[in-house]
């Protein structure tokens, strides 16, 4: 099957971007500059992402859809206000994780962002839920363009007026050429910054604007690094159906009200793993030297005694050192323990580390 290409892969081509096949499409995985001067021009001033993979899901509101919604999603929806964002997650009936998500509520229903290889099992997982009186729509006549980095919201306000007063996980509408779009102030890299949902016949031009700018195109390549150093977990990767949050060190993503209330897919294992804790968790790895730990890399607290093993690693361009997550045993996931790197059969040291590597900007 031929992969499919977002609405801006012409001008992704003319910024000459490198492509690789990711989640059904062709993506751009980097550009001239490289992944870490994109990385780093993230941190510094501002970088640009292409997500239009993603699926951008909209429920409309009917009486009951968030008792519903509630069903499969363990984020407090009765409280979650206008307008207003939650990082949460798909669960199925043992507790892993279908799918991690962001759902926004709108005034006319639930706006929800699903990872771009979900897409699918995500629309029939929900799907199951919802009896035939729903409408939802998976948009294809939008774009999702990404704009990260401390300079953003002034970047971005001289296109929409208004978009620099959003707060961390806020949203609103906002008009170009006289064209709706929707803005929330999130993203995936630790930068302050926003996602922008925008008509496919106005984004070319908020591209242009954003390369007058000086704001340069960011790849795959440096999404994740970026994504990695701020201890952010990618699905496929760090969860799959086999984890669930809490082993995951994602408690905090499920509120207070859901945890004591349940109601929810896989509520009784998540409840059990709350209180009796897990036999694996979510960490950081930092490896000492410059050895670079991909995932499936096996951990060791000695060289005899496997307790885990790396999901995701690379080279921190903000931190210029190599940076890891994993699931290790939880009787040697405290901060700074020692461990041990199996990588192309040679033991390296490495240690422990507190999550996230680069502390979050986020503007709340």
């Amino acid at each position: 099957m031929e992969a499919q290409k977002t609405a801006l892969h012409k001008i992704h081509k003319n910024l000459g971007a490198k492509f690789v096949p990711f989640a059904g499409y062709e993506m751009p995985i980097q550009y001239s500059d490289g992944i870490v001067k994109e990385h780093l021009s993230t941190r510094e001033y501002a970088g640009f992402f292409d997500v239009s993979h993603m699926g951008q899901l909209f429920i409309e509101n009917k009486e009951n859809l968030e008792v519903v919604l509630e069903k499969i999603i363990p984020a407090d929806l009765k409280q979650l206000k206008i307008n207003h964002s939650k990082y949460s997650f798909l669960l199925n009936d043992s507790g892993g994780v279908i799918d991690d998500l962001i759902i926004t509520k709108k005034k006319t229903g639930f706006l929800i962002i699903l990872n771009a290889a979900c897409k699918e099992k995500d629309i029939k997982q929900i799907s199951k839920h919802l009896d035939s009186g729903f409408k939802f729509d998976l948009d294809i006549k939008s774009s999702l363009i990404a704009l990260q980095g401390p300079q953003a919201a002034e970047i971005l306000e001289k296109v929409f007026t208004g978009v620099k007063n959003l707060k961390f996980m806020q949203g609103g509408e906002f008009l170009i050429n006289k064209k709706n779009s929707y803005i929330t102030r999130s993203g995936y890299t630790g930068e302050d910054g926003f996602e922008i949902s925008i008509p496919n016949s106005e984004a070319e031009n908020l591209i242009k604007f954003f390369i007058e700018s000086k704001v340069k195109p960011v790849g795959l390549g440096a999404r994740d690094t970026l994504r990695l150093e701020a201890g952010l977990c990618l699905y496929g990767n760090d969860l799959n159906e086999d984890i669930n949050p809490i082993e995951a060190d994602l408690k905090w993503a499920i509120s207070k009200r859901r945890r004591l209330e349940g109601g929810f897919n896989g509520y009784e294992a998540i409840k059990k793993n709350i209180e009796e804790g897990t036999s694996k968790i979510r960490v950081g790895i930092k490896p000492e030297g410059k050895i670079i730990a991909r995932g499936g890399v096996k951990i060791f607290s000695d060289e005899k005694n496997e307790i885990g093993f790396v999901t995701s690693g690379t080279f921190g361009p903000s931190l210029n050192s190599p940076v890891a997550m994993g699931y290790i045993k939880s009787n040697y996931s405290k901060e700074g323990s020692k461990v041990k790197i199996k990588v192309r059969d040679k033991f390296y040291s490495a240690r422990v580390s507190k999550l996230p590597f680069y502390k979050k900007n986020y503007v709340k």
